[in-house]
């Protein structure tokens, strides 16, 4: 039986018509920047958050290096992020002149290790970034009480995370400002690239939709360098159409995950540890931890299962940021959870047949 990592067909077939009929409605407009979908689909996901801001931009990595330009943050500033993310978040940072600080994840959530964040922070520190990593929320109350302390922005990266909550409230709306990927495999994902930055501070998101508009608040006056960074219309009607199913997708990938851990048994797979509250969790990544991960990738696509790794290398032995190589010892949970996560297919209109061949093969092996 074949098993795919992700088949987005199974979300979009059983909405067709509606986004079908939302890229019509654009078409009849002919606008496509800055228009009526941009506008209600921003309203709508400021709401679902329970924020008062959403300004739409190009894509995730944007939507967090404009949250930085915003607040003012580059050459000479330090920014602390988690070693075990994706590559985006460090690249924000260093994108507008600042110094990422790693710190290393924590071996249970495999989210930034909030015990180690304070250590790290010097009078050079300006923010902390936090990654809702795999679609688990990091314990932002923690954080907060660190950052007021040290007076400190503290920004979200929650590109795998929509829906996900803490204590009851939507991420996005836990730190300063947010940043959202909408690239098509996430939990809300757009039919090509796009992002957007949730937060509560009207200034902030006025000056981020200046950064992105070209640094500009009014046509042909350029206060800020900015650059081109905005959602476009066809995505956002898409997206409008998609936000109204999100919940339903992220309780079809929190039953998924439910499953995956009650009848995965087998010594040589680590399974994640999930929170008290399964409503916190929208498993955008189902990660085990397998030591001899190779064989078990190559043992999963015999049975034609396919598998991802979320991520292969750390950040720190990058080529891009190789003047941080030496460092890498100094995070052995990241380097471990690198060279041994696996992530499992999970994604809303699994068959059961699908769900119980991969559970019998990794049983097996």
């Amino acid at each position: 039986m074949d098993v795919a990592y992700l088949d987005l067909k199974k979300i979009h077939n059983k909405i067709q018509i509606e986004l079908d009929e939302a890229y019509q409605q654009v078409m009849d407009r002919q606008w496509f920047i800055g228009g009526k979908a941009d506008k209600d689909f921003e309203e709508a996901f400021a709401s679902y958050c329970g924020a008062s801001q959403c300004v739409g931009c190009g894509n995730g990595l944007d939507a967090i290096r404009l949250i930085l330009l915003a607040y003012g943050i580059g050459q000479g500033d330090e920014v602390i992020v988690p070693a075990n993310t994706f590559i985006a978040t460090v690249l924000a940072i260093t994108y507008v002149g600042a110094t990422p600080i790693f710190v290393d994840a924590d071996k249970d959530t495999y989210n930034i290790d909030v015990r180690q964040i304070e250590d790290k922070i010097t009078v050079k520190t300006k923010a902390i970034i936090v990654v809702h990593l795999y679609g688990r929320a990091v314990d932002v109350t923690k954080v907060k009480i660190i950052a007021d302390k040290y007076n400190l922005k503290v920004i979200e990266d929650a590109a795998q995370a929509h829906g996900a909550k803490l204590g009851g409230v939507r991420v996005g709306n836990l730190g300063d400002a947010a940043a959202f990927s909408f690239y098509p495999g996430k939990n809300l994902g757009a039919l090509g690239d796009g992002g957007a930055v949730i937060t509560n501070d009207k200034e902030i998101a006025e000056r981020i939709r200046a950064y992105g508009n070209y640094g500009s608040y009014i046509k042909y006056n350029h206060v800020f360098q900015g650059c081109n960074s905005r959602l476009d219309e066809i995505q956002a009607a898409f997206l409008l159409i998609k936000l109204r199913y999100l919940d339903q997708w992220n309780k079809e990938r929190r039953q998924i995950a439910e499953i995956y851990q009650e009848k995965i048994e087998n010594k040589k797979v680590i399974l994640p540890t999930l929170p008290q509250n399964m409503e916190e969790h929208v498993f955008h990544i189902y990660p085990i931890l397998v030591a001899d991960r190779i064989d078990f990738i190559n043992y999963m696509k015999k049975k034609k299962i396919t598998v991802n790794i979320h991520y292969p290398i750390p950040i720190m032995e990058q080529k891009a940021y190789e003047q941080y190589r030496e460092q890498v010892d100094f995070y052995p949970v990241t380097k471990m959870i690198c060279s041994q996560e696996v992530s499992l297919p999970l994604y809303p209109g699994m068959t059961k047949k699908q769900i119980d061949w991969v559970i019998q093969c990794i049983n097996e092996f």
